[in-house]
């Protein structure tokens, strides 16, 4: 396969980041990073690019820390009008190229899109994404995402195994909380 072969788009892909903006004249990009630790993204040799409604494989050259963020040179980025093209494209990696992950331990992409369930049984909604705090991860649950739920309502839950999530059920598309759906 060449350097920057296309791939078809599909559903088996999870966004890593997005090359934000050129740095420098020689084809190096600013990137956004949503790994944890941000410099994962660079353990990936080779990176999938959403360009449009194509999906492309650039080879990761090199890449450093530079500030409080990321720098990247990729193969066939050779210049700042080669970098500015491929300004705000998404980062993509297969899912199966993803670490396998301890026992209990779950991606976000696993989550998003579950149900949420109260232990009584109140549904409150769909998970629509999750986001850092420093103190622990946080889900937003909208209830305009389910039509069963008990409003349309925004919540934010804690992820906070055995506290708040009692239990996930990845292949039901469940998630039972312990959480006051007035809250």
């Amino acid at each position: 396969m060449s350097e920057h072969a296309a791939v078809q788009p599909d559903d088996d892909h999870v966004v890593l980041g997005k090359l934000t903006s050129p740095f420098g004249v020689k084809g190096w990009l600013k990137v956004y990073s949503y790994t944890s630790p941000m410099e994962g993204i660079l353990d990936y040799p080779e990176w999938v690019l959403r360009c449009g409604e194509s999906l492309e494989r650039r080879r990761l050259q090199q890449g450093r820390r530079h500030g409080k963020g990321l720098v990247v040179q990729l193969a066939g980025c050779d210049s700042r009008e080669d970098a500015e093209a491929l300004s705000g494209v998404d980062i993509l990696l297969a899912k199966a190229e993803l670490p396998e992950l301890d026992v209990g331990e779950l991606y976000w992409h696993q989550l998003e899109g579950l149900r949420v369930v109260t232990r009584e049984g109140v549904v409150l909604g769909r998970i629509d994404h999750l986001f850092e705090t420093g103190a622990n991860d946080v889900m937003v649950v909208k209830g305009a995402l389910a039509p069963d739920a008990v409003d349309g309502g925004e919540r934010l839950l804690p992820y906070l195994p055995e506290e708040v999530i009692l239990d996930v059920d990845l292949e039901g598309g469940i998630m039972t909380v312990e959480w006051d759906p007035e809250f």
